[in-house]
């Protein structure tokens, strides 16, 4: 049955691609926006708009408000378009359970698709090759290993098993590289994805980069040929085309089959594409991962094929099979064509690209036969440090073949005008007249091998056009009093969101660092008034997926910081102030005046971090315990522990919903995310200094319920280990419930989790005491239930849901009528968990 109306969970040129299908549909729209993005053409572009709270990206994937949002509206589908929530399944399962449709693959197909690990096995399983790697998430030793095996020359791509688009990804040639890179990646994968976990596979260089598109209806899939996407900045694709112009058509029927076979492998409803490898010599080939969603580059598909891709993929979540829509075969190619991306920002000589930002004071796309404009630009619209540098995609069809497609698409470029920020168009006409581009000489290393001459063509041909004149019409020109002004449907930068750091006055005396790129603050490693070298990482940047080091270029002392995590910033903004000294007298200085008892800035803030958790700093989390006669977890841990001796880890770590909060609010809501692990002495005077020792955690019930999340499960994991390790009696405090709504789980309620079955394997191995007073149920019952001992008072509700978690969460039948409370100091229980029987 047709959807009656669809809300759209994305923004910029996509958000308008999909409301102009549905509305040639006839289905209603509902677009949505943070404040900060209101200025967006998108925002305006379907029937209704609805405002999201929170800024940048983190609004659109705030789960719970988008499908308020939808509910709000009345919406009985939502389409996610690419990016974001596309391949999120906690999200799809989120609109399912609120009535609506996903339009997109099913949760499963997501799960399995977003897990690469889980698709390199599926492909293996369908006779499909793979490039050589792990066939999971690895650690940074493993991964060395592997780099190590591969022998002098060898090189690995360091990938996210979550996610794609080119974020957490990293080639690494050598084992100096290492180190460095897996931590950006891992980085960059919590952001984006809420999982940090890493694999890596072999790199293969010289390749070319082929996907196949597919459609299936959850009975029977087709395909709709392959895309060349060789032509990427740093694993990120600027060029797309159809058919594959080098491309061996026997290959290309092994390749069209293998994602047809994978796809019917698992009863795939919906868009998808299949990527692939190819070997420079055009013969072998290798699948390197799935994206169960609508891609960026479908314009191409569309245009050589003649079909609707979005539209076909709303039918289909409709209900409709292929067999409705006469596709019940794989329909013929016909001409070809040419996509570019337009982006803010510049090219750098070895393939890189730093973004760019501004308002557009011009803004005339290009048009005439075969060309389509994609776009969300418009003259006045003030960018967005916070979002994605695509700013237009312009495509280029001839029904004559890809030379004339490519001619058409350098005219389009040509014509194109765009002032008031700079764009990577320049780049892209020079790629359009290389020699080995038009030769079809390429792999997915093309613009760091031809990156020289390719900025001196662009450069050549900006000056020619100033030269020349070639200048779109200002929008002041054509409104020099601001009747019909712009700016008035663009959001203005709210105070907390934005600052205008380039005006900033430079103290005398001072040396101003200025933002390299611009971007988002990610983390400040200095502190006001604390002595830095020259070449110490100061601060980290997030732009263009990736996370950018700043290091100082002078020694000095830090007299003033201006931006803090969070912040976005453009390029040139001062980020801090430095007072300038040369290293040798900075150092020597340090070593004459040294004071011992001096506490340096970035200390004093760990320290100030570390306070934020104790009680007397969180006088409401205290007094809600007070409020129902409770004591919180560190009095528990207190009085169990002898003086002085509880060390605890862990205990600045945060829940994982940095999608959907502030930092400042996790370390006011999240504590430690919620559970407080360590290691204590107990009874000590009795027993030998290695004996008394005991692993203690314990579940905080004044932080999200002191419910299990992702990142106390790692906490729980370390603790176990070292219990295993150590042979630790283990005391837990198991107050609190299961699985946390909200988290951002790398599996859909973190199934995928190893705390039950370390838990299981201590077993026999040591004692392991449960505790409990007040509600116990699911996940924390599953572990008090394994526990050797448990102890609980006369307000505890312990219970399970279900007949299977009972089953397999408890390790002995309880006796009828539960344990027996115990209260009191409980001295005799401590000395049984540290005697060891």
């Amino acid at each position: 049955m047709p959807f009656r109306k669809i809300l759209i969970a994305n923004r910029g040129e996509i958000a308008l691609r999909i409301a102009r299908a549905a509305g040639e549909l006839d289905v209603a729209t509902v677009t949505i926006y943070p404040a900060d993005d209101a200025g967006s053409a998108h925002a305006r572009a379907g029937n209704e708009a609805l405002e999201l709270p929170g800024v940048g990206t983190a609004a659109y994937l705030d789960i719970t408000a988008i499908i308020d949002a939808a509910r709000q509206t009345g919406c009985d589908a939502v389409h996610p378009g690419y990016g974001f929530l596309s391949e999120n399944a906690q999200f799809a399962r989120a609109v399912a359970a609120a009535g609506m449709t996903f339009i997109g693959p099913a949760p499963e197909t997501l799960e399995l698709f977003g897990d690469k690990s889980t698709a390199r096995a599926l492909a293996r399983a369908n006779s499909v090759r793979v490039l050589e790697g792990s066939d999971g998430p690895v650690t940074l030793e493993q991964a060395s290993a592997f780099l190590a095996g591969l022998g002098a020359g060898g090189a690995i791509m360091v990938k996210a098993i979550a996610g794609g688009g080119g974020r957490g990804m990293r080639v690494v040639s050598s084992p100096s590289e290492l180190t460095s890179a897996w931590e950006r990646c891992r980085s960059e994968a919590q952001t984006a994805f809420g999982a940090d976990g890493l694999y890596v596979e072999r790199y293969l260089a010289n390749a070319r980069h082929i996907e196949v598109q597919i459609v299936g209806d959850g009975h029977d899939v087709v395909h709709f040929g392959e895309r060349e996407c060789t032509i990427q900045r740093r694993h990120q694709k600027i060029i797309e085309i159809a058919p594959s112009p080098g491309l061996k058509p026997a290959l290309r029927d092994v390749l069209c089959a293998a994602a047809t076979t994978m796809a019917s492998h698992v009863a795939y409803r919906g868009l998808g594409t299949f990527e692939f490898l190819v070997e420079a010599n055009g013969e072998g080939y290798v699948f390197i991962e799935a994206n169960p969603r609508l891609q960026v580059e479908h314009t191409v598909t569309e245009e050589v094929f003649g079909v609707d891709l979005v539209k076909t993929q709303i039918r289909i979540a409709s209900g409709a099979r292929l067999r409705d829509l006469g596709l019940d075969r794989s329909p013929t190619p016909r001409g070809a064509a040419i996509q570019f991306r337009v982006n803010m920002e510049k090219l750098t000589a070895d393939g890189g690209a730093h973004p760019t930002g501004g308002t557009l004071t011009s803004f005339m796309p290009p048009a005439g036969p075969g060309i389509r404009v994609d776009t969300f630009g418009y003259a006045g619209y003030r960018t967005s440090p916070r979002y994605d540098s695509l700013l237009a995609k312009v495509i280029a069809y001839s029904p004559e073949g890809m030379s004339d497609a490519i001619r058409r698409g350098r005219r389009a470029l040509e014509e194109f005008r765009i002032e008031g920020l700079p764009t990577n168009v320049p780049v892209l006409r020079a790629i359009t007249e290389n020699k080995d581009f038009l030769a079809d000489h390429i792999s997915t290393t093309f613009l760091e091998t031809h990156g020289g001459e390719i900025l001196a063509a662009a450069e050549a041909y900006e000056s020619k056009v100033a030269s020349l004149g070639q200048k779109a019409r200002d929008v002041r020109d054509v409104d020099p009093l601001g009747v019909f002004d712009a700016s008035a449907a663009i959001a203005k930068p709210r105070a907390d969101v934005t600052s205008d750091r380039l005006a900033v006055p430079t103290p005398e005396g001072l040396m101003p660092l200025p933002a390299p790129l611009q971007g988002t603050i990610v983390a400040c490693s200095v502190a006001r008034g604390e002595q830095v070298r020259a070449g110490q990482q100061v601060l980290i940047i997030e732009s263009m997926k990736m996370e950018h080091l700043i290091s100082m270029p002078v020694a000095g002392v830090v007299e003033e910081i201006l931006v803090t995590p969070g912040d976005t910033i453009f390029e040139g903004d001062v980020l801090l102030h430095v007072a300038p000294s040369d290293d040798a007298g900075a150092g020597a200085e340090t070593e004459r005046s040294v004071d011992l008892d001096h506490i340096r800035g970035d200390l004093a803030e760990a320290l100030a971090r570390r306070a934020e958790l104790l009680d007397e700093n969180r006088p409401d989390a205290v007094a809600r315990r007070r409020k129902t006669n409770q004591r919180t977890a560190r009095e528990n841990i207190a009085d169990l522990c002898d003086p002085g001796s509880f060390a605890e880890y862990g205990g600045l770590a945060l829940a994982a919903q940095r999608q959907r909060r502030t930092p400042a609010e996790l370390r006011r809501m999240s504590p430690a995310d919620g559970l407080i692990t360590g290691i204590g002495s107990v009874n000590g005077p009795l027993f030998e200094e290695e004996q008394s020792r005991c692993a203690i955690m314990a579940y905080d019930y004044s932080v999200f319920a002191g419910t299990q999340g992702v990142i106390n499960h790692k906490k729980k994991d370390r603790l176990l280990g070292l219990a295993d390790q150590w042979s630790l009696p283990l005391v837990m405090f198991t107050e609190g419930g299961g699985g946390r709504p909200g988290d951002e789980w790398p599996t859909p309620a973190g199934l995928e989790t190893t705390t039950f079955g370390r838990l299981g394997a201590l077993n026999g191995k040591v004692p392991i005491v449960g505790v409990v007073s007040g509600r116990c149920f699911a996940g924390n019952a599953a572990l008090l239930g394994s526990c050797d001992v448990i102890i609980a008072d006369r307000t505890s509700n312990i219970g399970m849901g279900g007949p299977a978690m009972i089953e397999g969460g408890r390790s002995r039948r309880l006796p009828a009528g539960g344990h027996r409370a115990r209260r009191g100091a409980g001295a005799e229980w401590r000395d049984r968990c540290a005697g060891r029987g």
